[in-house]
């Protein structure tokens, strides 16, 4: 217990990949671009949906419920990975340390829900057509988005305060870019088992269960999709699954990887290497995937565009 300190540290310093400085110029191009592009994107899809009536369907609702999480998401990182990548001096406040902790977490879990309730839908609405429209009510749409961000925001109110009210060790340094789980437990001097055993459970029940039932959704998809006489149609079916498949993968592997993997000394640098995936890339691509490849969104867009025109005109 020598060297635990039991104050409150006054900040954090948050390492990153401080000791290979030739990788900070390439990471701080990326995360700002992925960064404008993840703001721009979501607003786009938040203003489209709002704007246009053919998008009020449970589909479009779910996804913005999305696009607003997926802003806040990037925004409770991304601005101060940014600063911190270009100061000499990469600290947090103990205050910003707890508060980007407690949102990271909580909407991270609640994107892990939101992601398996949008698959649920699309089984739905595609192997259960004539029944959709009366299961999926707006009701039902409500109460299960409801129960996304509740449920994720409980289980990092729990997480958060188990893993604060481990004593900390004198020193004060972060290995990671943020505030996360896994990185703020090896700052403690006491055994962490019981906290990893209560992240793993959780993280079982917040990534494997959703990702189970996303692939069990899109089995089932993919058995409609193969019935599709017109090979146009399974092209377009497939490719659109597929892309869907691809970031749902890149999301929750990625996570998995760095919450479910019991810690290891040669995976120092594992968290480092992929909370980017989860963190930043995939809130970047969710709109390019799950909207603006979409005929009804694009043609919305291209609407909402002319109207903007005419009414400057």
């Amino acid at each position: 217990m020598n060297g635990v300190n039991a104050s409150t540290p006054g900040e954090f310093i948050l390492l990153g990949f401080s000791d290979r400085p030739w990788l900070e110029l390439p990471l701080f191009v990326v995360f700002l671009i992925s960064y404008i592009l993840t703001i721009f994107g979501n607003l786009a899809i938040i203003l489209v949906s709002r704007l246009e009536p053919k998008l009020h369907t449970p589909m479009y609702f779910f996804l913005t419920k999305l696009s607003p999480l997926d802003l806040c998401y990037t925004t409770s990182t991304v601005p101060q990975m940014l600063v911190n990548i270009r100061s000499a001096r990469k600290v947090i406040r103990y205050g910003g340390c707890v508060a980007q902790l407690f949102i990271f977490l909580a909407l991270g879990c609640t994107e892990c829900l939101l992601l398996a309730v949008m698959s649920f839908d699309r089984f739905m609405a595609i192997c259960r057509p004539l029944r959709s429209s009366v299961i999926m009510h707006q009701r039902l749409c409500l109460q299960l988005a409801a129960a996304s961000w509740v449920s994720g925001f409980g289980n990092s109110a729990l997480q958060s305060t188990w893993t604060l009210q481990l004593p900390l060790c004198a020193h004060k340094e972060v290995d990671h870019f943020f505030c996360e789980v896994p990185a703020l437990l090896k700052l403690s001097c006491v055994d962490t088992a019981a906290n990893e055993a209560e992240l793993f459970f959780i993280s079982v029940l917040f990534l494997l269960l959703p990702l189970t039932l996303i692939l069990i959704s899109y089995a089932f998809i993919s058995r409609v999709v193969v019935r599709i006489q017109s090979a146009e149609g399974q092209r377009k079916a497939f490719g659109t699954c597929g892309s869907h498949l691809i970031v749902v993968s890149l999301f929750y592997g990625t996570a998995i990887s760095m919450y479910v993997q019991p810690p290891s000394p040669a995976s120092k640098d594992r968290g480092k290497m992929v909370s980017p995936f989860y963190g930043i890339i995939t809130p970047t691509l969710n709109p390019l995937i799950y909207t603006l490849r979409n005929k009804d969104v694009k043609g919305a867009f291209k609407r909402l565009i002319v109207c903007v025109f005419l009414i400057k005109k």
